[in-house]
């Protein structure tokens, strides 16, 4: 069977296979550089000329970077502990209001829609840096700085994720929903039976999204949060970068800093990478 399909390919077609498998080993040396780059040692992190693949892997540099947060005020496991909870918390809390929201702006007519989804798309103009200040108002008015909500509630409105399902939920057959209303199914019925399980490529989509926005993010710990115990591994592994920036004996621990950031997105983004091609190829579809 193999032999008959290999057959089969023509010269084109063999020459693309070729190109794009040759692309596709370039695109991930980066990624072969980061995990290698983390487990050098240190003689051979400074070798001239440098080399690309580690010679004798250690496991030396997470020590040294575990051990480093542990002569602090803050253990290191008090920083993953707090990236954990919060990007789980938040993509839960987000999956559900955009999915909720995206399908009311979908599927329902009711006054000031147009006015909505146009204040959604003008949002995606913003960068989040001009909405620093309104938003520590806010937290701070609330009073939930130092808190887990007050790490999950900037990131709590996000309008791609809302563009981006209302896009995707009105493709699904209003038909089907109708037949489900008959049927004597209520609106949460329908948004959890039919819209929810309907929406998994864009909701997958959405999660790759905001769990790098919010594994990564350094802002909330940086403006909000003042007790230390409350800040996350983004900004514990930030503020080191930034000291150890002109450190020689510093190098070590910065690899395998960048590492545990890099690696999460890595996992996830592969987790749900066919779920984002078919979102890519409903979105086309009309």
């Amino acid at each position: 069977m193999l032999l008959r399909k290999l057959r089969k390919i023509t010269a084109f077609q063999a020459v693309l296979i070729s190109c794009l498998t040759a692309l596709a080993v370039f695109m991930s040396l980066p990624i072969i550089f980061i995990i290698n780059h983390a487990f050098k040692p240190q003689n051979e992190l400074f070798l001239f000329p440098p080399r690309f693949f580690v010679q004798s892997p250690t496991f030396r540099n997470f020590e040294s970077l575990i051990l480093h947060a542990s002569n602090a005020t803050v253990p290191f496991t008090r920083y993953l502990f707090n990236s954990i909870i919060i990007a789980a918390l938040t993509l839960g809390c987000v999956i559900l209001v955009s999915t909720m929201a995206g399908y009311v702006l979908a599927k329902y007519r009711f006054h000031f829609k147009g006015l909505i989804m146009s204040m959604i798309t003008l949002s995606l103009m913003f960068a989040p840096e001009t909405v620093g200040i309104p938003r520590y108002l806010i937290i701070s008015g609330i009073g939930i700085n130092d808190t887990y909500f007050g790490h999950i509630l900037p990131a709590l409105a996000s309008p791609v994720a809302v563009f981006m399902l209302v896009g995707f939920i009105s493709q699904i057959p209003s038909e089907l929903l109708e037949a489900a209303k008959i049927d004597g199914a209520s609106h949460l019925g329908i948004f959890a039976k039919i819209v929810l399980p309907l929406s998994v490529p864009a909701v997958a989509t959405i999660s790759i999204l905001t769990f790098q926005g919010v594994w990564g993010d350094v802002e909330t710990s940086t403006l909000f949060m003042q007790e230390e115990t409350m800040r996350t591994l983004a900004f514990y592994v930030n503020s080191l970068l930034s000291g150890l920036q002109n450190s020689v004996a510093g190098q070590n621990m910065a690899a395998a800093a960048g590492l545990l950031m890099f690696l999460p997105n890595l996992i996830i983004f592969l987790l749900f990478q066919k779920r984002v091609l078919e979102t890519m190829v409903h979105s086309g579809i009309k």
